[in-house]
């Protein structure tokens, strides 16, 4: 594996470096003989993406990855118009050594006026290190698995309940904002099939706690769409649809077609992860998130407006890949990149 603590072919020629390619987009979607027209839709309404590359796309990573890293991916995420970005998480390094620096990050990246850097707070000594980081922003995570629940934070569903009930009232009276995951809302590594019912429930007591937004992840990439629709027509019997995200694994290569279902459904906040980065280290065989790239591929051709910049999104994918020593995991930035060597 390439060493992580340089930036292979940053400084080398555009051919073998993305992030120096000339992705005109004008040029790319107005070719006569190009087989993708994007110019020709009409994107409406908007759809938020949540970046998790960062946090939930590197937490997995056996190898350390250097600060520096990490905070020029956040920084050149930023510059592709993402709104949301998910920085890090504030948990101990005993349990996930990935982001035991934490606190280096968040006080080395580079904020942007409007973009929100998010950070995952499991408790509330996590949490006060997100306070004095500067965070505005944190995450708590549920899970609608006893068995899960139980592997991923020691405790029950209830109890993890109880526990992040202190977690957000401190945040709120910190003035933050609180995000809440509810994982595993469709398929359970260690039960199987997970009940819509039970994930209604989770996810309404998450509310109550003052999150304003719930993401429903389905954490080993089971599901499928019916699935999906399943669920949600449960969950939103609970929670307006407009306080409802959905994160997608694809491990089953389902990813696409279950947030086109819960796009369809009315929700309109998609987590993503840029070049398919991710896994769950407690979910046994769950591979990558969706890939950010073909997400945005997928909703801007379909009329919907996410603000990114596609090509400069495909670049960033591609050096992180490159960081990493593999392949970039988006298809759609494969393809792209493809056309412009």
């Amino acid at each position: 594996m390439p060493t992580l603590g340089k930036s292979r072919g940053y400084k080398g020629s555009r051919s073998t470096d993305p992030l120096h390619c000339k992705f005109h987009y004008r040029s790319l979607v107005n070719r006569k003989r190009a087989d993708v027209d994007l110019a020709k839709f009409k994107p409406d309404p908007v759809l938020i993406l949540v970046e998790v590359g960062p946090r939930d796309g590197l937490q997995n990573e056996k190898q350390l990855i250097p600060t520096e890293t990490k905070v020029a991916l956040i920084d050149k995420l930023t510059g592709t118009g993402l709104s949301v970005i998910e920085a890090t998480s504030f948990v101990s390094p005993k349990w996930v050594p990935q982001m035991g620096d934490a606190q280096k990050v968040m006080s080395a990246i580079h904020r942007k006026p409007g973009t929100t850097y998010p950070v995952l707070t499991p408790n509330i000594k996590g949490l006060e290190a997100a306070i004095k980081s500067g965070a505005e922003e944190v995450a708590i995570f549920g899970a609608a698995s006893e068995s899960f629940s139980q592997r991923n934070i020691n405790c029950s569903v209830d109890e993890s309940i109880e526990r992040f009930g202190v977690v957000a009232e401190r945040a709120r009276e910190a003035g933050l904002r609180i995000r809440g995951y509810v994982s595993c809302v469709v398929g359970c590594p260690y039960e199987g099939h997970v009940d819509p019912e039970v994930v209604a429930r989770v996810s309404h007591a998450m509310l109550s706690l003052g999150c304003y937004e719930i993401s429903l992840g389905d954490t080993i990439g089971v599901g499928r769409p019916k699935e999906i629709q399943a669920m949600l027509n449960a969950v939103t019997k609970r929670v307006p649809t407009s306080q409802l995200a959905i994160h997608c694994h694809d491990t089953y290569g389902q990813a696409l077609a279950n947030i086109y279902a819960a796009v369809e459904a009315g929700v309109r906040t998609v987590d993503s992860s840029v070049a398919g980065l991710g896994g769950c280290p407690y979910a046994k065989g769950a591979t990558g998130n969706v890939a950010t790239e073909d997400v945005v591929y997928m909703l801007e051709g379909n009329g919907f407006s996410t603000g990114v910049d596609l090509f400069k999104l495909a670049a960033v994918g591609q050096w992180i890949s490159e960081e990493l020593g593999r392949p970039t995991g988006s298809r759609v930035a494969r393809a792209l990149l493809a056309k412009n060597k």
